[in-house]
């Protein structure tokens, strides 16, 4: 009895150290196996033996980075099967919609759809991210509310003053495979929202194989200059 214990208790610890990196590698990007034990608190022999369960389930996967000394470093990353691990917004449903909705109105009627369901967006975020607000305070209240749908969403500031709007992850992603307008529209609900005097380039993409989807969001030049003016 005390022998069955006291093995099933690893593997508890194991399965929830793995969550952990899991979530971790999905938060912060790629990270070698000292970042991810200084973060859990655990050896760092403990966390190889968790990443390589994780690779044994084809869930993260590493490539070798050169450091000042010593060997290269294993760096470790999620892998797009592990998206399943994450709110995935219902995706087969979404996926089985889309397909009927393209065969009922066409690609023409699909699009026209999604720009319904795009400007619905814009006005509830409007409400809760008015633009009465300055840019930053703006990012912050439509990072929380995308958080809350499931990209964990968070902004940072560039040196030279731009905003880089961050999404960890897509919920939507299984959709968004067979629907590029539904990427495209993403980036135009921003824009509607932010409004036409603020810039957004979209400068990372997770359908393109990187890690997270990206924007770098500034104001116009000519919004700017005309602040310089006044």
């Amino acid at each position: 009895m005390w022998l069955r214990m006291n093995n099933k208790e690893p593997r508890d610890k194991e399965s929830s150290a793995e969550r952990t990196s899991r979530k971790l590698l999905k938060q912060e990007g790629p990270m070698d196996a000292l970042q991810l034990a200084t973060h859990i608190g655990i050896t760092r022999m403990a966390v190889r033996q968790h990443l390589y369960n994780l690779q044994s389930q084809k869930l993260v996967q590493f490539s070798e980075e050169a450091r000042a000394m010593g060997r290269p470093a294993k760096v470790w990353k999620l892998t797009t099967e592990a998206n399943r691990l994450f709110p995935d917004g219902h995706a087969e449903l979404s996926v089985r919609l889309i397909d009927s909705m393209r065969e009922a109105f066409g690609e023409e009627g699909l699009d026209k759809l999604l720009d319904i369901r795009n400007r619905k967006m814009v006005q509830q975020y409007l409400k809760e991210a008015p633009g009465s607000l300055s840019l930053k305070e703006q990012l912050e209240a439509l990072a929380e509310l995308r958080t809350a749908e499931g990209y964990m969403a968070e902004i940072a500031v560039n040196p030279d003053g731009s905003f880089l709007f961050v999404e960890k992850h897509c919920p939507i992603c299984e959709a968004a495979q067979i629907c590029s307008g539904i990427c495209r529209k993403e980036q135009e609900m921003l824009q509607q929202v932010l409004g036409e005097d603020v810039e957004v380039e979209r400068t990372g993409h997770i359908l393109s194989g990187q890690a997270r989807c990206t924007y770098r969001i500034q104001q116009a030049a000519s919004t700017e200059l005309h602040g310089m003016e006044g």
